[in-house]
């Protein structure tokens, strides 16, 4: 709780040494890795594998944890309007009851604000966007979900600005649900969400790659 209200840089030797992993357990990991998949790979994908892996472990690895220690929520009435429970990172009636930000950073354009309070907790993502075709497809998608946010219960309908997508998980989220579920599903979408961008990146490329073909044809 202590590393509320400070942003945490991660890339891999920075957030190793903040951490104070054990060098032998890293090397380990990695001498692992490359041995299970080195019969069917390439020395150089293996390289390029592992180091994905590893770049992208701890930051998982620092948002679970950050996040599994601000959902400690517990019921309490609004301070302002009598007979009422509402979320009070929402409504900040009450300054004393909202706890400091934390904003947890892989890179400038992938990073997660966590933001706690007594009764409820507010958590936005900042997707990766490498270029302008990643921007439409991020915009669309995100777009397409909040849609039909009542249908993933903590999703919020207007994500917080700079960031692509917000999610806002109550006291009564973590009554009637497992809290570590919560924070899995979190960090289940922060896994899937690139590799589905980078998906439909590749369908349309290939698309527009198609109709040029065919547009040109008749022109050989």
């Amino acid at each position: 709780m202590r590393a509320f209200g400070k942003t945490l840089s991660l890339a891999p030797q920075p957030y190793l040494s903040f951490v104070q992993l054990p060098s032998s357990h890293v090397e380990g990991d990695t001498n692992l890795e490359l041995e299970e998949e080195g019969a069917s790979r390439e020395p150089e994908d293996d390289i390029s594998t592992c180091i994905q892996s590893q770049s992208l472990r701890p930051y998982l690895q620092c948002v679970r944890s950050s996040l599994t220690a601000a959902l400690s929520l517990s019921n309490f009435a609004s301070q302002a309007s009598e007979r009422h429970n509402v979320p009070e990172i929402e409504a900040a009636s009450s300054p004393e009851v909202l706890l400091n930000p934390l904003t947890v950073a892989r890179n400038e354009n992938e990073k997660v604000l966590i933001e706690p309070s007594i009764n409820s907790v507010r958590v936005s993502i900042r997707i990766k966007q490498a270029d302008e075709i990643e921007n439409i497809l991020v915009h669309k998608f995100t777009r397409f979900l909040t849609q039909r946010a009542e249908s993933f219960f903590i999703l919020r309908r207007k994500p917080v600005k700079g960031y692509d997508i917000s999610f806002l998980i109550t006291n009564t989220h973590t009554e009637e649900m497992l809290k570590h579920k919560l924070v899995d599903f979190i960090i289940q979408f922060m896994e899937e969400v690139d590799k589905e961008i980078s998906e439909m990146k590749l369908f349309l490329n290939a698309r527009a790659r198609f109709v040029a073909e065919s547009f040109l044809t008749p022109f050989d």
